[in-house]
């Protein structure tokens, strides 16, 4: 079965959430190619994101998000408007992401509506890579913290969702690079040689899912 996107995306940023924000706008770098134009700021990386246990029905988060600098002891913005706004899932040091800057303490902000047939289900939420330090918020409670800027991440966020309306999806991010001592690969806040730019915050598709209550998790396969 060809699985079925509900893309919200579609919907312009404004009916998603009230927004003062600093619009979008795709940077220049030094090197771009010719297909950087041909983004879809409504549905980047559209394609269903798991090659194995594809599901009909899941909902692509996908497009643009406000986004502003954080700090060490900010309070979770829930229910603000953030400075800026993001192409997600671009790294924000991506001319794509429209933020084109390294930033070691970052806040990402959106709203999503649950499909209405998907009441009764468990509802759960992937974010394919953070990096590298990540924390979910739905509607202002913590969904989890998680550390490693490859990982894919899930959450079960049912019991966080509220009864009908927008609900809030906000992601913290600290991505000290350089400076923490984390595995990193050749990312450097000073690229030369074989080292190259940092990719920081979501760079990897987020997106939703709804599940049965007993189902399967995960494949493995093991040879005798």
């Amino acid at each position: 079965m060809k699985p079925q996107l509900i893309n919200l995306l579609a919907i312009p940023a404004a009916v998603l959430f009230s927004t003062g924000a600093q619009a979008w706008q795709m940077k220049q770098a030094p090197l771009m190619t010719r297909w950087a134009s041909q983004v879809d700021t409504n549905a980047p990386l559209p394609e269903y994101p798991r090659p194995q246990m594809v599901r009909a029905d899941w909902l692509n988060l996908n497009g643009i998000w406000q986004f502003q600098v954080g700090d060490t002891n900010d309070a979770v913005p829930a229910g603000k408007t953030l400075a800026e706004e993001i192409l997600v899932p671009y790294p924000m040091e991506s001319p794509l992401s429209g933020v084109m800057d390294y930033h070691p303490h970052a806040w990402y902000r959106r709203t999503f509506t649950v499909p209405p047939a998907w009441n009764g289900r468990r509802l759960i939420l992937h974010l394919d890579a953070v990096d590298w330090e990540s924390e979910v918020f739905i509607n202002g409670a913590s969904a989890g913290v998680h550390q490693g800027g490859y990982d894919p991440i899930s959450y079960d966020i049912t019991g966080l969702i509220k009864s009908g309306g927008p609900q809030e999806l906000i992601v913290r991010v600290y991505a000290p690079v350089d400076n923490a001592g984390e595995p990193r690969g050749k990312q450097t806040l000073h690229p030369r040689g074989i080292m190259y730019t940092s990719s920081s915050g979501i760079w990897q598709p987020v997106w939703l899912e709804p599940v049965a209550a007993a189902g399967i998790n995960e494949v493995t396969r093991r040879d005798r």
